[in-house]
C-alpha cells in the first residue's frame, strides 16, 4: 500500500508543478484542473483553453528517471509506457464532448508535461500525427503562449463555459 500512496503523491506533486506553470499564462487563457470524465474514474489533469486552442495536459512526474521519446514511443527507464496513446485518446474524447456542447467543431491537442527526469529527457522526435506533443514541465507556459491563434475570444468563452459544466464530461 505504501508504494501506491507514494506513487499518488509523486503524481500529485507533478500536477501541482504543472498547474503553477499554467498559472503564468495570462488572462486570455482559461485553465481547469482535475476534470472527472465518464464514470470510470478517469480525469484530465489540466484543460487549457485560449487563443491557441484547446489542450489536454497530462502531468508525468518521474523523479530520477530517464525519459526517451521517439515518435509514438515513450520510454521511462527503458520501459515502454502508453502515455502517447492515452494522451491522444484523452484529447480526442475532450474534443468530441466539447464539440457536442458548443455546436461548432473543437479540436484538442494532447500535451504530456514531463518533470523530474533527472537522468535525462530526450525527445528524439515528437509523436507522429501532431495530435500529441511532449514538453518539459518548465517550458509548458512558453509552449502554450507560442501557439498560433486559432480561437476567437467568443469561441474561448463558449468552450470554457461548456468545459466548466460537469454534465459535459459524463
Amino acid at each position: 500500500m505504501k508504494t501506491d500512496e507514494r506513487a499518488w503523491r509523486i503524481g500529485a506533486d507533478g500536477e501541482q508543478a504543472v498547474a503553477a506553470q499554467l498559472a503564468k499564462l495570462g488572462p486570455e487563457w482559461r485553465v481547469l484542473h482535475a476534470i472527472r470524465v465518464g464514470d470510470r474514474g478517469s480525469d484530465i489533469d489540466h484543460l487549457v483553453i485560449g487563443p491557441g486552442g484547446v489542450l489536454t495536459v497530462n502531468a508525468k512526474h518521474h523523479p530520477k528517471a530517464s525519459v526517451w521519446v521517439g515518435g509514438d514511443t515513450f520510454m521511462v527507464n527503458g520501459r515502454r509506457v502508453p502515455y502517447i496513446r492515452n494522451s491522444r485518446h484523452e484529447a480526442k474524447r475532450a474534443a468530441r464532448l466539447l464539440t457536442e456542447q458548443v455546436g461548432f467543431p473543437v479540436t484538442a491537442l494532447g500535451v504530456i508535461a514531463v518533470m523530474g527526469a533527472h537522468q535525462g529527457l530526450k525527445i528524439k522526435k515528437q509523436p507522429e500525427d501532431g495530435a500529441v506533443v511532449v514538453v518539459q514541465r518548465r517550458r509548458i507556459s512558453q509552449y502554450v503562449r507560442a501557439l498560433p491563434p486559432r480561437l476567437t475570444e467568443r469561441e474561448v468563452a463558449a468552450i470554457h463555459e461548456a468545459a466548466r459544466r460537469s454534465t459535459t464530461w459524463r
